[in-house]
């Protein structure tokens, strides 16, 4: 049970707003018979608000509320996740009209092109695949495919690229959108040919559609869009736009609501995979160095699809993997020296050749050699994004999962910026004693705090303001293998968080009531099971419990309850779920249970 536990932690399922029920006939398919149940599920209840009503849909469902939250208009083709927008489109004002440059105005860019389906209804105004662009970046893209660019002869201020194509298969003219909304448009056209799979064989493929229900798209077009969708994993922009979407038109995108469908449906099904490995990397370099750790920087290496990662080895060993170009390895002895080298991998997991191998040597430490178990700067966290969503990364033998969180904000350097979930980690050897941490509130909103668990148990609290504060927690002294949580308070501030360590505790953990309340719970039971009317009765002590969390097998978050036997001992109200098998977290102990 913990490793299904574990599963459900690192899934990280974006926590989109489907009624309840809504995908319940889509239960247990793949392939093609799940792709024809989700085309029934999304065509029931659309509405056609007709072409002239994507003006006003845009109004609610295309505003930036992730980036710059300034209500104007979020354009994928012009918006800069880490920097200063180019040009702003304010909804109504800006609408097209005429464009001769970027930035005149904004326009309504069919993602799969009109021009394939003859401009016929509902294709030609459904919201779902239809978002509101920069007309001139618009105009470029024009009725060309999406994939990778091999050599660029138009690139728009943020970055999208029209040009040769570098994808394998084929060999015309492609438009790549940056990494930040590559998944985005893939999700959009798994909606198109699931959504219309009844009609593709009326359409022209403009080299991105096949003719059949399935698979629907042309082969070389899956590779590239399934490799993007995998890179690029769902945001809290896209949840938003989708929540927004539904209320105005009346149908979802399941791809955004349950990212697992593309690769149930098409993940085995590519007729041919990818087996192009990415460049060798180049450029190792070692830019600085203290008596603890080695900071690595190297070149971006290049594939036909795209890099989704490098794995750093140290002395022959994988050390870490990191997404970016750059890393710190920490935890090392002084004045000794250490080889490394980087290898590229893209999504089908195919590998580049070693890069070459560099030495370096580590400073002369102190005569009080650091007593640090763990030291976090958050130098090798995923590339800077201001989207919010789960965030993973490995950095000196410890795997950090951080929930509702982006990447952009900085205290020292980087830091990872939580808003409505936490920072956790994986288990950790030889205990932990004392606790250090730095945050800065990011944005608006007020003072609060971060609760700090070990093991689950609550052991301090590390407050936040607009001002950049380190705080330690004295004396946790808990022994042995430890998990340690950070957990925002706020449903709505951003916390910068940076500079997290804690020194090593070997002595003999203090005997508190939490934790002998966690031993007694270790017999809880959930009676009957299966559950039904919505209450389940839990045998055991349930009197301390803090917090229950039901998850579903995919690893969503489906309903948090905190203090869940405040009002009654043995039993627990839950939310409009449906039928089908859950996993019952209460604190640190877990239970399966079925739904009738």
């Amino acid at each position: 049970m913990k490793k299904i536990i574990l599963f459900l932690v690192w899934a990280g399922f974006a926590n989109a707003q489907a009624p309840a029920g809504y995908y319940n006939s889509a239960n247990g398919l793949t392939g093609a018979s799940l792709k024809t149940a989700l085309s029934s599920i999304i065509t029931n209840g659309h509405q056609d608000k007709g072409y002239g009503g994507l003006w006003t849909g845009y109004k609610t469902t295309d505003i930036d509320k992730n980036y710059e939250n300034d209500g104007s208009i979020l354009d994928i083709y012009s918006e800069k996740p880490t920097g200063t927008d180019p040009y702003k489109f304010t909804p109504g004002t800006n609408q097209c009209g005429t464009y001769s440059v970027e930035g005149n105005c904004y326009n309504r860019e069919h993602i799969v092109p009109q021009s394939l389906f003859n401009e016929a209804s509902p294709m030609v105004s459904d919201i779902n695949f239809i978002r509101a662009t920069d007309g001139k970046v618009n105009g470029m893209r024009s009725n060309y495919p999406f994939g990778k660019v091999g050599t660029a002869t138009f690139t728009s201020k943020n970055g999208s690229k029209l040009g040769s194509s570098a994808s394998s298969g084929y060999a015309g003219t492609v438009f790549e959108p940056i990494d930040e909304f590559k998944g985005d448009v893939a999700r959009m056209i798994f909606y198109f040919v699931t959504r219309y799979q009844s009609k593709l064989s009326t359409f022209s493929t403009g080299n991105i559609l096949g003719s059949t229900t399935f698979p629907g798209l042309q082969t070389w077009e899956l590779n590239v869009l399934l490799a993007w969708h995998n890179q690029d994993p769902v945001s809290q922009a896209e949840i938003t736009r989708n929540n927004a979407s539904y209320t105005y038109q009346g149908n979802r995108n399941p791809f955004i609501d349950n990212p697992g469908y593309a690769n149930q449906i098409w993940g085995s099904q590519q007729p041919s995979t990818d087996t192009q490995s990415p460049t060798t990397v180049t450029g190792l370099t070692l830019p600085s160095k203290t008596s603890n750790s080695i900071s690595l920087s190297w070149n971006a290496s290049t594939d036909n699809v795209g890099v989704a990662s490098y794995t750093i080895y140290m002395n022959g060993s994988l050390k870490t993997t990191v997404t970016s170009t750059s890393t710190t390895i920490s935890g090392l002895n002084p004045s000794t020296t250490y080889n490394f080298y980087v290898v590229a991998k893209d999504a089908a997991g195919n590998s580049s050749t070693n890069s070459s191998t560099v030495s370096g040597t580590t400073n002369a430490g102190t005569s009080t050699p650091s007593t640090n178990c763990v030291n976090e700067t958050f130098e090798t966290i995923p590339a800077n994004s201001a989207s919010y969503s789960t965030r993973t990364w490995t950095n000196g033998g410890i795997t950090w999962t951080a929930t509702d969180a982006r990447t952009d904000q900085t205290i020292s350097t980087k830091a990872i910026t939580v808003r409505e979930g936490s920072l956790k980690s994986s288990s950790s050897a030889n205990g932990i004693g004392s606790l250090t941490v730095t945050t800065q509130l990011k944005f608006t909103g007020s003072n609060g705090t971060f609760n700090v668990l070990v093991n689950g148990v609550t052991v301090g609290t590390i407050p936040y303001s607009a001002t950049v504060a380190t705080t330690t927690i004295s004396n946790i002294n808990v022994s042995g293998n430890v998990v340690v949580s950070l957990e925002n308070n706020s449903s709505s501030d951003r916390v910068a968080i940076d500079n997290l360590n804690w020194n090593c505790y070997s002595g003999t953990a203090k005997q508190s009531v939490s934790s002998l309340e966690k031993s007694e719970i270790n017999d809880l039971q959930i009676y009957p099971n299966p559950v039904s009317n919505q209450e389940i009765f839990v045998k055991g002590e349930t009197q301390n419990i803090k917090k229950a969390e039901i998850y579903n097998l995919q690893g969503k978050v489906m309903q948090t309850i905190y203090q869940p036997f405040k009002n009654s001992r043995n039993s627990l109200k839950i939310k409009n779920l449906e039928q089908g098998i859950y996993i019952l977290k209460l604190d640190n102990s877990t239970l399966k249970f079925v739904l009738q």
